[in-house]
């Protein structure tokens, strides 16, 4: 009887529970998942208690990664949210999508699905274009930050008998011989045979990917560091945007410096949090299917591509999340319109305006002391151009919080099917510089693990 070959996944996000999905029942494979963080159970009883802070153990690592308390949002086209549209045709990517989108939906994510009302669309792009901005116009399926963990849990419980979850076991190297990969070491300090080795590492883990790949001497290509603040305003401000579309995907080229920003993860009637990896508190946004707020927020990137010789934009996002830090104790809070006066903010001041912040342990300051110049710059811009598009969102009473920081790992040369320089050794999902969101994470696994159960049955 021929032996089984052995699969390693490393990290159960989204991108991981797909490769797996893909493998699931497979007769010739046997799958080991390693994940640095706890399994879904354990993890959602420790969110349940964990405060407002939050835990990273429980709120970026575990099964369904960063995603399992995101707002879950499913961008439904190749044009956002990923680099997949330049490893596969425009249709193998269309069916792609639709075969991931079906698999969410299966598995518990709602029905009804933003943005497919062409005409009140093609409104919004025409207002945009108005105001200076370009309003990329997709659909999204949206599952809120309370059923994310439902969903995952079923994928979870449909594995197949052939796929172990290692929970709280990461990975800490990638053994490779002869070009070809052989296997993992785990933090548990065990070596794990592997015919063949997914990467997924997620957010958390994109950093110690680029140092595993950088070891491994793979090839890659720099990703732009995404650096800006969330935005919270009135709900009323956005509504008919956000009834819509759910989420407007707008881009605006500042008139300064030329530098692109966009609005990135609306949450409409959510709440601002805060997410803290390697002891550094960012900034992020929530929206739930059950309940809501009386604000909207979004975030404001400003993406920047840095030149030779500098090659590590993760750790100068870091320093800027830090800096905050370091003067805030964590996230810091302004008004637009302390921001443009050269004032820090108050408690007094934030008190009477006229947004009260969904996170009340934000610390009024200053971000002038935080964000250089350069981002400053065109994040105000980009501010005064959404007012002409959402008359109020460039309001003095808007709360700015800071910083949020997009981490996005090097991206290692790929072929179609996602495997590295190394044989046998694929890299998938958003910390592996690939994709920027949970419908693209998906695809990327099930690509990968198709051509893994593939090659195991040839």
């Amino acid at each position: 009887m021929a032996r089984r070959k052995q699969v390693a996944v490393i990290g159960a996000g989204p991108a991981g529970i797909f490769a797996a999905l893909a493998l699931s029942q497979a007769s010739d494979v046997a799958v080991r998942m390693f994940e640095k963080g706890p399994d879904i159970e354990q993890r959602q009883a420790n969110a349940r208690g964990r405060g407002e802070k939050g835990d990273p153990k429980w709120l970026l690592c575990g099964w369904g990664g960063a995603g399992a308390f995101s707002d879950g949002k499913l961008t439904l086209s190749p044009e956002i949210g990923g680099q997949l549209a330049t490893y596969l045709a425009p249709p193998e990517v269309e069916k792609l999508f639709e075969e991931v989108d079906g698999m969410w939906v299966r598995f518990g994510a709602p029905e009804q699905v933003y943005g497919g009302d062409e005409d009140a669309m093609a409104g919004l792009s025409r207002r945009a274009a108005r105001s200076d901005l370009q309003f990329v116009g997709t659909r999204i399926r949206h599952l809120g930050t309370d059923r994310c963990p439902v969903v995952l849990r079923e994928m979870r419980q449909s594995l197949g008998g052939n796929v172990e979850v290692r929970a709280e076991e990461a990975v800490t190297r990638i053994s490779v011989k002869d070009g070809v990969v052989s296997g993992v070491e785990t933090s548990a300090g065990r070596r794990h045979r592997a015919d063949y080795v997914i990467v997924a590492p997620g957010r958390e883990g994109s950093e110690w990917f680029m140092e595993e790949a950088a070891r491994l001497g793979l090839g890659r290509a720099d990703n732009p560091v995404d650096v800006g603040v969330r935005v919270e305003i009135p709900a009323e401000v956005m509504v008919d945007v956000t009834s819509t579309a759910y989420e407007s995907k707008l881009i605006f080229y500042s008139k300064t410096f030329d530098d692109r920003v966009r609005t990135f993860c609306m949450c409409p009637y959510g709440e601002v949090v805060t997410e803290e990896s390697d002891g550094v508190i960012t900034v992020n946004g929530h929206s739930y299917a059950g309940k809501r707020t009386g604000n909207t927020n979004f975030a404001l990137l400003v993406s920047t591509m840095f030149t030779e010789p500098f090659h590590d934009p993760i750790a100068y996002g870091r320093y800027l999340a830090r800096l905050a830090n370091l003067i805030g104790g964590g996230v810091i809070c302004q008004r637009l319109g302390d921001l443009r006066s050269g004032r820090r903010s108050t408690s007094e001041r934030i008190a009477r305006g006229l947004v009260q912040p969904t996170l009340a342990s934000a610390t009024p300051g200053d971000l002038s002391y935080v964000l250089p110049h350069r981002y400053l710059s065109s994040i105000l811009e980009a501010l005064d151009a959404l007012d002409g598009f959402a008359p109020g969102t460039g309001s003095r009473h808007t709360l700015l919080y800071g910083v949020e920081v997009k981490f996005y790992s090097a991206r290692p040369r790929l072929t179609a099917s996602l495997e590295t320089e190394v044989r046998n050794l694929f890299a998938v999902g958003d910390g592996a510089g690939v994709t920027r969101g949970l419908l693209q994470a998906s695809a990327s696994g099930l690509i990968a693990g198709r051509e893994v159960r593939r090659r195991a049955e040839s």
